[in-house]
């Protein structure tokens, strides 16, 4: 902040100087206890370094000891060992056991020899098991001395942390933009969710380069402020959600964003409702967890806010589901006024285009020929009055018995239902009908 003053440049030479004790004094690789040792490197302190020349001595100084020992006794067998119970000690067999010197302290008597010590091992031994405590300590003052050094600059770190850290994301951010061919997004303050050929930025990383469907959006809180989006199974509703909100934090934290135009007014909060499960902790239902999702959402979105919903009430029953997914969508266009995307199988909702102004109804494109349906991934006005999930699971692999007298039940379901939408039109008693035609529920047993 103080730009190119003396005071500047003195800070700057004694971080430089630390980082290169720091680097010079700590192992690459140290443990992960401070208090274990293997901190210091060598060189840096000479207390320290003759303490570990005592330790990697000791086995050496062992050997020689040992040959000593047998030369001086004639007893060629003579061993010297160490065990944590008893320490440094000289083992003897039973053949040999009348030879043993003068100056030999028996320690431990065995079913084959004896143990001894001798005043030389004992002082050895209590120089190596003090050192490695020793050795232990020094360096943890050592590192203190060097973290309490490295303290003195807390602020002055934690500063160039945060710049360094705040270049990175923007270079990355660079770096990105340029390779993935982003675009720079105009950013107001107004109502609108202008989206011109946007694209997943995960997805399309994932499958062969070309083939991913770019998509448009239109939103506003004025004449477009709820989408209701129908379509098959499969056929890419969840990841336009998902692409829309991915693009709108990327646009909001200062990225590029990938589309070819866009023109995106600020929200205050991105709110979701994707996705279904259960709360085994507090012993919530699929449906349960829905509506508690709902409920924050309704309760706290404001017209700046912007919010995704998939299939909100397919937890329950078709009537309860279709009566709180219109409730919500009513709820949200009229009393909220969030840019809102809904994807629904309720193709009902189709009917709020033409009784709630600002929603607005679209579809994501197939293409049917005799044998199979396309999915064309590519989101147009209109609402589709299909779902072709017998299609999905056809393609998911199911039986074709189960598959062919799904279709046959469709159909039924589909004639009965016209037929009963017309007798009510020409006044007709619907319930003495369904008893004249309760024969053809036999197409349900399966």
């Amino acid at each position: 902040k103080a730009g190119g003053t003396p005071e500047v440049w003195l800070t700057a030479f004694l971080l430089l100087e630390l980082g290169k004790k720091i680097t010079d004094t700590l192992c690459e690789n140290p443990p992960i206890l401070i208090t274990d040792g293997g901190l210091i490197k060598d060189g840096i302190n000479e207390e320290l370094d003759g303490l570990r020349s005592l330790l990697h001595n000791d086995k050496s100084w062992l050997t020689e000891l040992e040959q000593k020992e047998r030369e001086r006794t004639g007893i060629k067998n003579l061993k010297i060992s160490f065990s944590k119970s008893f320490g440094y000690f000289i083992e003897i067999s039973n053949s040999n056991k009348n030879s043993a010197p003068a100056d030999y302290i028996r320690k431990q008597t065995l079913v084959n020899g004896e143990r001894f010590i001798t005043p030389e091992l004992k002082e050895r031994e209590n120089a190596i098991l003090t050192a490695e405590d020793k050795m232990k300590t020094l360096e943890y003052n050592i590192y203190c001395s060097l973290r309490d050094q490295t303290a003195k600059f807390t602020e002055v770190i934690q500063n160039i942390a945060y710049e360094i850290a705040r270049l990175d994301v923007l270079a990355n951010f660079a770096e990105i933009s340029v390779k993935n061919k982003y675009v720079r997004p105009t950013l107001t303050d107004g109502d609108e969710f202008i989206l011109e050929e946007g694209r997943h930025p995960v997805i399309e990383q994932i499958i062969p380069a070309g083939q991913f469907v770019s998509n448009d959006a239109h939103l506003n809180t004025s004449d477009a402020v709820l989408m209701i989006l129908t379509g098959p199974n499969m056929a890419g509703k969840s990841t336009f959600m998902r692409q829309l909100g991915l693009i709108l934090i990327m646009a909001q934290m200062g990225c590029y964003i990938p589309a070819k135009s866009a023109t995106i007014s600020l929200c205050d909060r991105i709110f979701t409702r994707v996705g279904a499960v259960d709360d085994l902790s507090t012993g919530q239902s699929t449906f349960m967890v829905e509506m508690n999702e709902t409920a924050n959402i309704l309760n706290n979105a404001t017209s700046k806010s912007f919010i995704i919903l998939d299939e909100v009430g397919r937890g329950t029953s078709t009537y309860d589901g279709v009566s709180i997914a219109w409730a919500v969508s009513e709820y949200i266009a009229k009393e909220i006024g969030a840019k809102t995307v809904f994807a629904t199988h309720y193709h009902e909702l189709n009917k709020l285009e033409d009784k709630i102004s600002g929603v607005k109804n679209y579809q994501v494109a197939i293409k049917e020929t005799q044998d199979r349906v396309i999915f064309l991934h590519k989101v147009i006005p209109g609402g589709a009055d299909r779902s072709y999930g017998i299609e999905v699971a056809r393609l998911a692999g199911l039986p074709s018995q189960v598959i062919n007298k799904a279709k046959d039940i469709m159909t039924d379901i589909e004639k009965r239902s016209k037929i009963q939408a017309s007798l009510l039109r020409k006044g007709f008693d619907t319930d003495e009908y369904k008893n004249k035609v309760k024969s053809q529920m036999s197409f349900f047993e399966i």
